[in-house]
Formats: structure tokens, sequence, C-alpha cells
């Protein structure tokens, strides 16, 4: 069985002359992706090693890697997305999920009737939003990722029970109902478009 890998960066651009490269980290705490240790490639069949990271700005930093020296070096590294084990990321705490562990569950209605597949988690600047595949195709649906509006999440058996926002009502004395579900990262973009 293959082992299961989240995307936790890529490296753009060289920096410099002195082999230096431009890293952009989808790990919640962007400085994180230098502690996961090794990470590989798509393929995994190279490895890269982050020896420092100089802060540029939010998420994207200067890296040293490990055994790279010249800006020839670097350059061959721009577009590199880079990789790390699933098992080695910490367990999520209460009501924290990885994107990754949310990709491809199934939907359902709090009924149980089917309504599709979870497909990307997006967040625009307000909070996660599900992506969902609906099950008799078509475009796909955008639902709030909080308690209101997905009150069960079950990663172990595989579905959300979600309720969409129109069929949603707010109780004023329930405002931790409207509270988002944390989404934790690595990746904030996604493993094939999924994250922590």
């Amino acid at each position: 069985m293959k082992e299961e890998r989240i995307l936790v960066g890529q490296f753009g651009a060289a920096h410099g002359v002195r082999g230096e490269v431009r890293l952009k980290s989808f790990t919640q705490d962007p400085a994180a992706v230098a502690r996961y240790g090794k990470l590989s490639d798509a393929s995994g069949a190279r490895s890269y090693e982050i020896a420092s990271l100089r802060l540029l700005k939010d998420d994207l930093f200067v890296a040293k890697v490990t055994g790279i020296t010249t800006r020839e070096q670097a350059e061959k590294l721009t577009n590199t997305a880079l990789y790390m084990p699933r098992k080695k990321l910490p367990a999520a705490e209460e009501d924290e999920f990885y994107h990754a562990d949310l990709i491809g569950l199934s939907v359902k209605t709090e009924a149980g009737d089917a309504i599709g597949t979870i497909t990307n988690v997006l967040n625009f600047g307000g909070g996660d939003i599900l992506e969902i595949a609906p099950k008799a195709g078509g475009e796909t649906l955008l639902i709030p990722f909080t308690k209101a509006a997905a009150p069960i999440v079950d990663v172990a058996n595989g579905f959300v029970v979600v309720v969409p926002p129109d069929e949603v009502e707010a109780d004023a004395d329930e405002a931790d109902e409207s509270e988002p579900l944390s989404v934790s990262d690595p990746p904030r973009k996604g493993e094939d478009k999924s994250a922590r």
C-alpha cells in the first residue's frame, strides 16, 4: 500500500546566487514546514531538507536547502511541490480537521439522503467552505464549514452531515452553533487540493 502523503509547501524561484530558493508554506504555522524533516517531491523520488528559513511575508520564505549551493541548483527546484508522510502530522484536536481527511468524504442530509462527495476545502478569507460534487452531477455545491451547516463530521466512518444554509435556523441563544469548525494545516491549500 502506497504511503499517504500531504502537500505542505512549494518551491518558487531561486533567490540570490548562493542556492537559496523561495518557499511558499501551506501549513497552519507557516514556519512548521521546516520542522517536518525530509520532504519529498510529488513522485517521492527526490527528498529535500530545509536547513533554514527567512521570512519574506506571511507564508512566503527564503529557504536554504541542504545540498543546494548554487543559483543553478536552486533554479531546478522552481515549482517543486513538497510532500510529507501523513502519519507524521500531529493528531487533530476536537472540531479540527485536516483538509486531506475531509476530501473524499461522502455528504448526506440529516435524513440520510446522499448529496455527494467533498472535493475541496476552500477559504476566500471569510472562513472555510466545503466544495461538494453532487451525486447527480452538475455544478459543485459550496457549504460553509460551520457547526450549523455541518453539524456532524465523522471522518472515521467517512461522512459529513450538512444542513444547507437556507435551511439553517439561527438561534440567538446558540451562538456557538455558528462558530466555524477548524481546518488544520498542513495544508491550507490542499493535497490534490487538500490541506491542514
